[in-house]
């Protein structure tokens, strides 16, 4: 398996008596979105900044395309397209002109911008003032900066972190096409987790600035292989005799442990022959449930 980043007992503090990072481990393979997942101060934004070099990585713990980071920098930059901290515009001039800006310090051909333009979405905004552009659009812009420079690797940190759901879905839209068009290796990161569960290949969950888990969408399956189901009925309280592996929500929820449809039917003809009256049948789980399962775990 082809690597774009791997990450081998990091940690990492600013405080020697305290560390930030605990022991990190992760791999994020060549060609995926790999969804990097924790609450807002589990540690995702400082592993990224170590990521891109800007905080020290005294145990060369970190490798990018399987070369150590202070060797792979800055001459790999150029391969790389970051979006950690929110960019600053120039508000008084165009999208056009705040990336011919970046192509002017960077020593990329003009012509890749109407090419970003394109790929983000805003050709027809290209020369439209920034000020007047929107939150989701400005964001778009923000993801032009970092693939400029046609990169492999696409770092984001939080990068629909205050939109709209109209910007989500742009953003998440733009991304899923960039991985499967021009194959770009995704490494994004979020506390929002509908979003991410849409989009993503692989996985890593930190809590506490230690990982909780690693793999991908498939293993993260397997790993909940179990499955709940909600029965919602009139005097759900009546029939918890009935029933095995089963917990009583309210006294009109059971959420019940079953591991296939025919087990889910039983169960119901029993409820029915019991004189349940059931009013839906519905599955409980997914990756938010998972998340916070996973994060509880010491």
């Amino acid at each position: 398996m082809e690597k774009s980043i791997e990450i081998s007992n990091l940690s990492f503090g600013f405080d020697a008596k305290k560390k930030i990072l605990k022991n990190i481990n992760l791999t994020v393979p060549k060609g995926s979105i790999y969804g990097f997942l924790g609450a807002n101060g589990a540690g995702k934004s400082t592993t990224m900044r170590l990521i891109m070099g800007l905080y020290d990585d005294e145990n060369s713990s970190i490798k990018i395309f399987d070369n150590p980071i202070a060797d792979y920098f800055p001459k790999g930059l150029g391969n790389i397209g970051s979006l950690i901290d929110y960019p600053a515009f120039y508000d008084h001039l165009s999208g056009y002109d705040n990336l011919k800006i970046v192509c002017e310090i960077r020593n990329l051909d003009y012509t890749k911008i109407n090419d970003t333009l394109q790929i983000v979405g805003l050709t027809e905004a290209k020369d439209v003032k920034m000020k007047k552009y929107s939150l989701g659009m400005k964001q778009r812009l923000a993801i032009g900066l970092a693939l400029i420079s046609d990169p492999e690797l696409l770092i984001l940190d939080e990068p629909v972190n205050g939109l709209d759901p109209n910007g989500m879905v742009e953003v998440r839209e733009l991304l899923v096409k960039l991985n499967q068009e021009k194959g770009t290796t995704i490494f994004i990161s979020s506390h929002l987790l509908q979003e991410i569960d849409k989009m993503v290949t692989h996985l890593g969950i930190i809590a506490n600035g230690e990982m909780k888990f690693e793999g991908s969408r498939e293993e993260l399956n397997q790993l909940f292989s179990f499955q709940k189901t909600k029965f919602v009925m009139k005097n759900a309280e009546k029939y918890m005799s009935e029933l095995e592996n089963a917990e009583l929500k309210n006294n009109s929820e059971i959420t019940i442990t079953t591991n296939s449809s025919t087990e889910i039917a039983s169960i119901n003809k029993k409820l029915v022959d019991k004189g349940a009256e059931i009013y839906q049948i519905s599955p409980v789980g997914g990756l938010e449930e998972w998340f916070m399962e996973i994060t509880k775990q010491n």
